[in-house]
């Protein structure tokens, strides 16, 4: 089983004394798209203020530049510790036991607009770069999109994708039984149902959580919606979009 995450824009500073060392890194199929984006990351550190404009960042978040400046010296820490925000808050990776942490390191990943897909315990420096990030001459749809698809579809057995829409489209999952896109949604007391913001991220870090401190051994779609039953959560059939049966939805 993998369980997708999608990143965070922000993250904690410091880490290990060793700097990012690319065959470190699962997935080494991705090492000709990592060093193209750090070129580009690179060659925009010259210039600051564009790069202010590439990342949309404000005069308060100048000091995102200072990290990607410092990407090839700057101290890394495994990636599921590297991120925070409202997801990663709730998942609380620091506080995992041992046993949840060597789980996620077989079965989480985090796709990153900077390094593609990554193992939950790849060393990582602190950087900025989202996914509709506009780098001088480099599309990331195009830098990530087959490569990241292609990785998931020769992935034989059940992918979980907790990502954005966003991340979703810089690697789509494939399209098939034991592949699941969950979307978080709240329902009224007439039925209806809605999609959440704030509550979609605490959900998803609250749900992966849970997974990692269970460390179930699941197979299909099937061994997901048992699993859900019997450890408090709602798993749906996805509703909102009957025309998307590789939906679920995870009632908060």
């Amino acid at each position: 089983m993998l369980v997708l995450l999608p990143p965070s824009e922000t993250k904690r500073d410091g880490g290990d004394v060793e700097p990012l060392v690319l065959h470190a890194l699962a997935y080494r199929t991705f090492d000709a798209q990592r060093s193209t984006a750090l070129a580009a990351i690179a060659d925009l550190a010259g210039d600051p203020e564009a790069m202010m404009r590439a990342l949309k960042l404000g005069p308060r978040q100048a000091s995102e530049v200072d990290r990607n400046r410092a990407l090839a010296t700057a101290p890394t820490m495994p990636a599921m510790d590297r991120y925070t925000g409202v997801l990663y808050d709730a998942l609380d990776s620091p506080s995992l036991a041992a046993e949840a942490r060597a789980y996620a390191s077989r079965h989480l990943v985090i796709h990153s607009a900077l390094f593609g897909l990554l193992g939950a315990a790849d060393p990582i420096p602190a950087y900025r770069l989202s996914h509709d990030s506009r780098l001088p001459g480099l599309r990331l749809r195009a830098l990530w999109r087959e490569p990241v698809s292609s990785v998931l579809a020769a992935h034989d057995g059940l992918i979980v994708d907790l990502r954005s829409e966003g991340y979703a489209e810089l690697g789509p999952a494939p399209r098939r039984p034991d592949s699941v896109f969950l979307r978080v949604v709240s329902v009224d007391e007439s039925g209806r149902r809605r999609a959440l913001n704030h509550f979609n991220k605490r959900a998803k870090g609250l749900f992966t959580r849970a997974l990692l401190e269970s460390r179930p051994e699941l197979e299909t779609r099937a061994d997901l919606l048992d699993w859900a039953a019997t450890s408090g959560f709602r798993l749906d059939l996805g509703a909102t979009r009957p025309s998307a049966p590789d939906e679920l939805e995870l009632v908060a």
